[in-house]
């Protein structure tokens, strides 16, 4: 087995989940991802946890079957429930032999699945959860790479120094939490704000998404304004929706466009009324993620890169008192801040074409 793969496994265990004796751990993970699926029951073989693994989220070859030959209309699966309500700590490895198996599902009988597990989405961020991809080729090949220079590029993103990582982007963090107000300026197509006044800041340094590498926190859910392009495409559903447009008026999408798929991201945003407002603003900072590969769990990540979701807004961005966006979708979507792009809060730029203000190179 590569040596990479146990220090990814440890570092799931060991950083991520903090996991401990006795512990009722599910994995959920395609069979491609074996070898880390074998390197994380190693460990918590030596941690005295107990392990279940299942394909349930991940096993797109099943769900697509099982989807396609539905009538369209879900209840919530009651044991897929009690086994999450009686798990410790929820491991999801990303992995597939088909990017794209899921294509042909109409997108409103994905829409409605996705709203009669909600309450199991729920549950499960209720545990110690940890989202994590393994290198498998199905994903190189959709990021249009080689087999082992994806292996490279995932591993040098996961096996890093996270305490090193953690205290650069504590440097936004500080900046960021007891903000107002951020506008985020990108060319002449995206020029949007929102107040974030009371929603806390989280440090994204390799806990529940592996990698990590953003800060992110939650809009107020009524105060966005403006228009945003996403100029990176979304990977959603097995099929690519590129140049999303959104216009927003008192915090809810007003127009929507985009150049390809257009039709998913109605779908997308039709799913309930939450999904028609932001649930997150994330600021992308990890550098060892330097190309797109249509994979959000890395794209958003991306250092130069700003993110939003509409959608749920999770629990710990939103602050005491404060609205938070409720939803059984949550859907980044990536805006490029490499060139003639800025980051503004509270009428302060802090972002410059990628650079930040406690960097390097960075012009007022």
């Amino acid at each position: 087995m590569d040596p990479r793969i146990r220090n990814h496994a440890e570092i799931i265990a060991n950083h991520s989940v903090d996991l401990q004796e006795g512990d009722n751990v599910v994995i959920d993970a395609h069979p491609v991802a074996e070898d880390l699926v074998v390197a994380l029951h190693e460990i918590i073989g030596e941690k005295g946890a107990n392990p279940v693994t299942t394909s349930q989220r991940t096993g797109k070859r099943e769900q697509r079957a099982f989807l396609r030959a539905s009538d369209g209309e879900f209840e919530t699966p009651e044991h897929e429930l009690a086994l999450i309500e009686n798990t410790d700590v929820y491991i999801a490895i990303r992995a597939g032999d088909n990017v794209t198996q899921t294509s042909d599902i109409d997108p409103e009988v994905s829409a409605a699945y996705g709203k009669a597990h909600r309450p199991i989405l729920n549950e499960r961020l209720s545990t110690r959860w940890c989202l994590t991809q393994y290198p498998a080729p199905a994903n190189a090949q959709l990021a249009e790479m080689s087999t082992e220079g994806y292996e490279n590029f995932v591993w040098d993103a996961v096996n890093k120094d996270w305490d090193e990582q953690r205290e650069l982007q504590a440097n936004m963090v500080e900046i960021l939490d007891p903000a107002e107000e951020v506008r985020i300026v990108s060319g002449d197509t995206t020029d949007v704000t929102m107040s974030v006044a009371g929603n806390p800041t989280i440090n994204d340094h390799g806990e529940h998404n592996l990698p990590g590498g953003e800060v992110f926190t939650a809009p107020q859910p009524d105060s966005v304004e403006g228009e945003v392009l996403f100029d990176m495409p979304l990977y959603h559903q097995g099929r690519e929706i590129t140049d999303v447009y959104l216009e927003f008026e008192g915090g809810e999408v007003v127009s929507h466009s985009a150049a390809k798929n257009e039709e998913i991201l109605t779908e997308v945003l039709n799913t309930d009324d939450g999904a028609r407002r932001l649930g997150e603003l994330g600021i992308g900072m990890n550098r060892d993620i330097d190309r797109f590969t249509y994979n959000m769990l890395f794209d958003e990540k991306m250092g130069d890169t700003v993110h939003m979701a509409v959608g749920r807004a999770y629990d710990n961005t939103v602050g005491e008192g404060n609205e938070q966006n409720e939803s059984a979708t949550h859907v980044d979507m990536i805006v490029d801040m490499s060139e003639d792009s800025y980051i503004e809060v509270d009428g302060e730029v802090v972002q410059r074409d990628g650079i930040f203000r406690f960097e390097d190179g960075f012009e007022e």
